[in-house]
Order: structure tokens, then C-alpha cells, then sequence
């Protein structure tokens, strides 16, 4: 009978180390969830003031941009063959 009441003491050990570990996991997700609102939130307000970073160079710029960007890729293809 003895080993009957140490097993049931330490199965109510245990579970009671589940129950707090079960608590701070439910608590730090509740914390990553209102963190990770908060960055999104962030993100999307970051996101709605960045404007398309070809719309503030000109149609030139633009094509030089697109040469030089070939001219690089040319050199790699040549130095992968």
C-alpha cells in the first residue's frame, strides 16, 4: 500500500509540473501573439509609407540602372561557364 501512495504522490507531482509548465507556455504565447501584432502593425505602417523606389528616378537613370544590372549578370554566366 505504500508504493500505491508513493505513486500517486509523485503522478500528482508530476502533474502538477505539467499544469505550471502548460500555464507559462499559455502565458509567453499570449505575449509572442500581442508581440507579433505589434509587428505586423508596425510592418504595415512601414509598408503604406515606402513608396516603389523606381518611381523617384528618371526613365535614363532607370536604363542605366537596367545596363548595368545585364552587364553583371553577363560577367557571372561568363564566370559559371
Amino acid at each position: 500500500m505504500a508504493i500505491d501512495d508513493i505513486q500517486k504522490e509523485t503522478f500528482f507531482k508530476l502533474l502538477e509540473q505539467i499544469k505550471t509548465q502548460i500555464s507559462h507556455l499559455k502565458r509567453k504565447n499570449r505575449e509572442l501573439s500581442k508581440e507579433n501584432n505589434r509587428l505586423r502593425s508596425k510592418l504595415n505602417e512601414v509598408h503604406k509609407e515606402q513608396t516603389d523606389i523606381f518611381s523617384s528616378i528618371t526613365e535614363s537613370e532607370r536604363i542605366a540602372m537596367k545596363h548595368q544590372v545585364n552587364g553583371l549578370i553577363k560577367k557571372i554566366d561568363k564566370y559559371l561557364d
